[in-house]
């Protein structure tokens, strides 16, 4: 069977930026028809979109089923020369695997593969059935990927029981944390409309800047909430402002900002938007605005403290002698639209190099994942 650290190197020498799959994929179906799993390769595709290759992958068809989540796909390298070695080449400097996906997060699904397959060559198939569901957009607008391939297999039949999705959730070392949810996102656009004009003849433009600094005031003017048991308060950025006025002496004639707010359980998007809207009208007296909001498929949502939790908690401290927290912080990840099907937690790498120069994971981290893996499967699969 192929180690965890042979599958990493691997999927790491494929340049699979969003939306391309750069043939990770490609490694993952030989690695797992090869163990007797049936392998679908799913491509969607939506107007003003690219197409995405994503696979699901299923050993057996009664349950209890565990399944396995990730993403191929990765975010640019950037500036190549400023890294120490090939951002696609998964080559090993000082005892480190490096490359663009290294933690986020080829390696978690090397470590799950792996995992699965030794546990098949030790016990056989399972009493149950395992999947692996991998995506191709989640580094990207999210469209094509993981939401059409459970929609897909809610018209296949194809249920499971638990999920784990292996995003980096450890801030630190190996074991510091499990993800049992998520906060929402909600994005807003705020546009003030004024009348351009000359700065010496004030009295004939009307300055829209004025009214924007009036609304984001408001918006800013105290918490959105308090904690809830499970989330931190709710928080609410302006990302941008913009005039869109190279003159100097040029009054403009709109202001735009763009806001993001990452919300707890005590909203939903809809109701969020109210609040917002309704800061923005108490603020308004004389300003003219417009106030949109992007559509949301993130919104708040925690895993019930059920017996999958306790069993990943337990496998995570039998390797490495932490019980991790629960936790619910961080961006939005594929368990927004996996949650709607069934039960998902996350556990991964250390995320602490996701994203940038020399993204790199220990190659002993790699086999402990490992290990922690094998651990639930031989839980929910006893031999």
């Amino acid at each position: 069977m192929p180690r965890a650290f042979d599958l990493a190197s691997a999927l790491l020498r494929c340049p699979s930026v969003t939306p391309h799959e750069g043939g990770a994929l490609g490694v993952i179906e030989a690695a797992l028809g090869r163990a007797g799993f049936t392998v679908h390769r799913l491509t969607f595709s939506e107007p003003g979109t690219p197409d995405v290759d994503n696979l699901y992958a299923r050993l057996g068809v009664e349950p209890p089923c565990l399944m396995f989540a990730g993403h191929t796909d990765v975010v640019p390298p950037g500036d190549e020369a400023l890294w120490t070695a090939p951002p696609f080449g998964g080559e090993v400097r000082d005892g480190e695997l490096i490359g663009r996906g290294a933690v986020d997060m080829k390696g978690a699904i090397a470590c799950f593969i792996a995992a699965a397959l030794a546990h098949i060559e030790a016990h056989g198939p399972p009493r149950g059935s395992i999947a692996l569901l991998v995506t191709g957009d989640e580094e990207g607008p999210a469209v094509n990927g993981t939401a059409k391939c459970l929609a897909w297999m809610a018209e296949q039949g194809l249920r499971f029981d638990h999920c784990l999705l292996g995003e980096p959730t450890n801030p630190e070392a190996l074991g510091d944390m499990i993800k049992i949810g998520r906060r929402g996102s909600l994005t807003g656009r705020l546009t003030v409309h004024g009348r351009q004009g000359h700065v010496a003849y004030p009295h004939l433009a009307d300055n829209p800047v004025r009214g924007l600094m009036r609304l984001l005031a408001a918006l800013q003017d105290g918490p959105l909430d308090e904690p809830t048991s499970h989330f931190a308060a709710s928080n609410l950025e302006v990302t941008s402002v913009d005039v869109g006025n190279p003159a100097s002496n040029v009054i403009p004639a709109e202001a735009r900002a763009v806001f993001n707010t990452r919300f707890n359980d005590r909203w939903s998007a809809g109701t969020l938007a109210g609040e917002i809207e309704r800061r923005c009208a108490a603020a308004a007296e004389g300003v003219r605005y417009t106030l949109s909001f992007e559509p949301s498929n993130a919104e708040a949502f925690v895993t019930s403290q059920n017996g999958f939790v306790d069993l990943v908690s337990r496998a995570v401290e039998a390797e490495t002698g932490r019980w991790p927290a629960l936790s619910t912080g961080g961006g939005t990840s594929d368990a927004r639209f996996i949650k709607a099907h069934g039960p998902v937690v996350e556990f991964g790498l250390v995320g602490r190099s996701m994203h940038g120069v020399d993204e790199r994971v220990p190659l002993g981290d790699l086999e402990a994942l490992t290990r922690i893996y094998g651990r639930v499967l031989a839980a929910i699969f006893p031999a």
